[in-house]
């Protein structure tokens, strides 16, 4: 935590820490309160056998912010991330005033072969192979193959990714990815969506980031996240991976500095929100197989 002026939450995506934002961190906390967790059983955080929902982190969120006395934030989510910061706006509209999605996780069931995979029995001894230090040498050494655009490759993002599934060798931190990953995945891809409540978020002033050469999450998701996130705005990162803030971190700094120059916090209205939770929808964006 860092900085002074209008609150701003940094959410990680999934596997990754607080780390994630170095790139940005210190400029953006020239202009505001920056705070950027660790979420539970992730980084330097406890890793205890509990709930690791998508809900859960949200709540473990608004907590962090009472604890701080912080009523109201603009919340940042990057991957996983991008999921609990929905999370948290459709939970407490109250005390979110925007969102920003970072090639976030909830808007179809696309997500990389290797997530979904986790998911299957017999995931942990896998992983615990996979993160043994002969195989990570070896991967290492594959890195050509496996950084290759297309198909399951990782592109520019390999380096870090490799560093950061390299974390679960430890059995407490695997478990904890597990437990996470298995809330919001499964062999059929992402389970956790925003397809069917995106309407709620139709006075929330909302910013979408995204890569067009996301291995990770497809970059046809920011095109749904657009279509259901009424007066979204989306910035579009050409040749990009999962990471836009790490590929272009001065261009991610300006967004975020533009977007909230130029746009008015949420009000939160108890009686509108009411009405709006009581409003049947039944024109959300179709998900076929493949999304």
């Amino acid at each position: 935590m860092a900085g002074s002026g209008p609150p701003l939450l940094l959410i990680h995506g999934i596997a990754d820490s607080s780390q994630t934002w170095d790139p940005v961190f210190d400029e953006l906390a020239e202009h505001y309160t920056v705070i950027a967790p660790d979420l539970l059983g992730h980084g330097r955080s406890a890793k205890p056998r509990a709930d690791y929902a998508v809900a859960a982190y949200a709540c473990g969120m608004r907590d962090l912010l009472t604890v701080l006395g912080v009523d109201r934030v603009t919340l940042v989510g990057h991957s996983l991330g991008g999921g609990v910061a929905l999370q948290f706006a459709y939970q407490f509209p109250e005390r979110c005033e925007r969102l920003v999605l970072v090639s976030s996780a909830g808007m179809g069931r696309g997500v990389h072969p290797a997530f979904r995979a986790a998911t299957l029995p017999g995931a942990d001894p896998a992983i615990s192979l996979l993160t043994a230090a002969p195989v990570l040498a070896a991967l290492k050494l594959l890195s050509p193959v496996l950084r290759r655009r297309g198909g399951v490759g990782l592109g520019d993002d390999l380096d870090y990714i490799l560093r950061l599934y390299g974390n679960l060798a430890n059995p407490t931190a695997r478990q904890s990815f597990l437990r996470t990953l298995r809330t919001a995945a499964d062999p059929y891809g992402q389970a956790i969506t925003m397809r069917d409540r995106g309407y709620l978020a139709a006075s929330m002033p909302a910013m979408i980031m995204w890569g067009t050469e996301d291995p990770v999450i497809p970059f046809r998701h920011a095109e749904v996240a657009h279509s259901i996130l009424p007066g979204s705005q989306l910035e579009i990162f050409e040749g990009a991976g999962h990471f836009p803030h790490h590929t272009d971190p001065a261009r991610f700094v300006k967004i975020i500095r533009t977007f909230l120059l130029h746009t008015d916090p949420a009000e939160y209205d108890r009686t509108h929100w009411q009405a709006l939770l009581r409003t049947t929808r039944l024109d959300a964006p179709e998900e076929s197989s493949g999304s």
